[in-house]
C-alpha cells in the first residue's frame, strides 16, 4: 500500500514538473526572448521573469537593441490575460486587482528605459517616445498570444501606467479586448493649466484657504526651517544639485504641498498647522505629506525617463507662484525644467500625439473603462469621453490617486465587474 502511494505521489509530482517545463519551453522558443527565469510568486502556479530583445528605435533598427524586463504569472491557459502596462519600472511581482477579480494570468511589462530595461551605454533620450513604448508592448503581447490564444485580454495600468495603457490601445486597438486605465491623466500641454483651475476650486473654500495659509507660513519661516531641513536631509543622505540647492528644494516642497494634499488625500484638514508657534511642527507636517526627496538628485535620476516623457510629449504641471511672489525670486511659474537630461533642457514639447488620442477617445475608442478619484489632482486632466458611449468612466467623488475598483460601494463594484465581463464575452 505504501509503495502504491509513493508511486501516485511520484506521478503527480512528475505531471506538475512537466506542466511547468512545457510553459517554460514555450516561452524560451519565442523569437526575441533572451532569457526565462522561474520565480515563486503566490498565488500563481507558475511565474517567470522574461527578457525580450527590443529595438531602441523601431523606425531605425540600426540603432541597436535593449533587453526589456517582463513578468508572467500563470493561472491557466483558458483564463483571461491581464496585461499590467507599467509607466515606470516594475514595482512588484504581486497579483494586481484585475488578476484577483478574474483569476487571470498576469503579464507585467516594464516601461522602456526604466530600471532593468535600459540600453547598455546610457539612455538615448530622443528614442524614448510614446510610439516606441507602444511598439514594445505590442511585440510582447503578440508574442505571449502564441501561448494564450483566448479572446479574453485586458490591459491596465495605474497613473502614468494608465496613460501608457491608453496610448498603447490607440496605436494597437486590437491587441487586447478591454482596457482599464486607473487614475490616468491625459495632459494637453507641457504644463496643463486645468490643474490650476482644479486646485482653485476643489474641496471647500475653507480647506483651500487653510492650505494656502499654511504654505505662506512656511515661506515666511523658511529660514527658521532650514536647520531642520539640514538635519532631515543629512539623515536621508539627500543632495539637491539638479534643483538648485537645499533651500530651493524646500521652496519646491512648499509649492508642491497643495498638489500632493489633494492627490493622495493622506493629510487631514484639521491637522494643518495654522501658526508659526512650533517650527518643528510646521516642518514635520510639510515633509510628512510632501517629502523633499521628490526633488532629490538620486530620485530625479531614477525617474528622469518619466520627466523626459512628461516634458516632451505627455505633459505635466507647474507651480502657480502668484500667491507667493514676494517670497520667491522667480518671475514666472516654476516648472520641472531642472529634471531634463543635461544638454537637452530646451527640447521642445510636442503634444500632437496626445491631442490625437484625446480626439480618438471621444470618437473611436471602445471597451475602455476608466477609474478616477474625484479629489485627485491628476483627475483634473483625466480622460474626457464626450459623447462616446462605447467607453465608460467611473469617478469616486471622495477618492484620490489610490482609487481602485475596490474603493467603490458594492453596487458600483458589481456594475463595473459586470460591464467588464460583458465586454469580454
Amino acid at each position: 500500500m505504501k509503495r502504491i502511494l509513493n508511486i501516485i505521489v511520484f506521478v503527480l509530482l512528475s505531471v506538475s514538473v512537466i506542466a511547468q517545463t512545457e510553459l517554460q519551453k514555450k516561452l524560451e522558443k519565442i523569437p526575441g526572448v533572451v532569457s526565462v527565469k522561474e520565480m515563486k510568486v503566490k498565488p500563481y502556479s507558475e511565474y517567470y521573469e522574461i527578457y525580450f530583445k527590443q529595438n531602441i528605435d523601431y523606425k531605425d533598427v540600426s540603432k541597436g537593441t535593449f533587453n526589456q524586463r517582463v513578468l508572467l504569472g500563470h493561472t491557466g491557459y483558458d483564463n483571461p490575460v491581464i496585461v499590467e502596462i507599467q509607466g515606470y519600472n516594475i514595482w512588484t511581482p504581486r497579483q494586481g486587482e484585475l488578476s484577483k477579480i478574474f483569476n487571470g494570468n498576469q503579464l507585467t511589462i516594464e516601461h522602456r528605459f526604466f530600471k532593468d530595461s535600459k540600453p547598455k551605454g546610457g539612455i538615448p533620450w530622443r528614442d524614448l517616445t510614446v510610439r516606441n513604448a507602444a511598439e514594445d508592448q505590442h511585440v510582447v503581447i503578440q508574442a505571449i498570444k502564441n501561448i494564450y490564444s483566448n479572446d479574453k485580454w485586458i490591459s491596465t495600468g495605474i497613473s502614468k501606467g494608465g496613460q501608457t495603457t491608453i496610448i498603447h490601445r490607440y496605436f494597437y486597438p486590437d491587441d487586447v479586448d478591454v482596457s482599464v486605465p486607473y487614475v490616468a491623466p491625459h495632459n494637453l500641454a507641457r504644463e496643463d493649466p486645468r490643474i490650476h483651475k482644479f486646485l482653485n476650486t476643489v474641496g471647500t473654500k475653507e480647506c483651500r484657504d487653510k492650505i494656502l495659509a499654511f504654505q505662506k507660513i512656511c515661506f515666511e519661516n523658511i529660514d527658521k526651517m532650514m536647520p531642520l531641513m539640514d538635519e532631515y536631509c543629512e539623515s536621508k543622505k539627500y543632495t539637491f544639485k539638479d534643483v538648485g540647492g537645499k533651500k530651493r528644494a524646500l521652496e519646491m516642497t512648499i509649492l508642491e504641498y497643495s498638489f500632493a494634499y489633494w492627490q493622495w488625500g493622506s493629510a487631514r484638514e484639521k491637522y494643518i498647522p495654522t501658526s508659526n508657534n512650533n517650527i518643528r511642527r510646521l516642518f514635520n507636517h510639510l515633509v510628512r505629506y510632501g517629502d523633499p526627496g521628490f526633488f532629490e538628485d538620486a530620485s530625479i535620476e531614477f525617474q528622469r525617463p518619466y520627466f523626459w516623457a512628461a516634458m516632451t510629449e505627455m505633459g505635466i504641471y507647474d507651480y502657480d507662484i502668484t500667491p507667493f511672489r514676494k517670497y520667491l525670486k522667480d518671475t514666472e511659474n516654476v516648472t520641472f525644467k531642472h529634471t531634463m537630461p543635461k544638454g537637452l533642457e530646451n527640447t521642445p514639447f510636442n503634444g500632437s500625439t496626445m491631442k490625437k488620442i484625446y480626439d480618438w477617445l471621444q470618437t473611436d475608442a471602445s471597451k475602455m473603462l476608466f477609474i478616477y478619484g474625484g479629489l485627485d489632482t491628476w483627475g483634473s486632466t483625466g480622460v474626457e469621453l464626450g459623447n462616446n458611449i462605447k467607453c465608460i468612466k467611473y469617478v469616486m467623488p471622495t477618492g484620490h490617486h489610490g482609487t481602485r475598483i475596490r474603493s467603490f460601494d458594492d453596487k458600483t463594484k458589481t456594475e463595473i465587474i459586470s460591464r467588464l465581463k460583458d465586454w469580454m464575452k
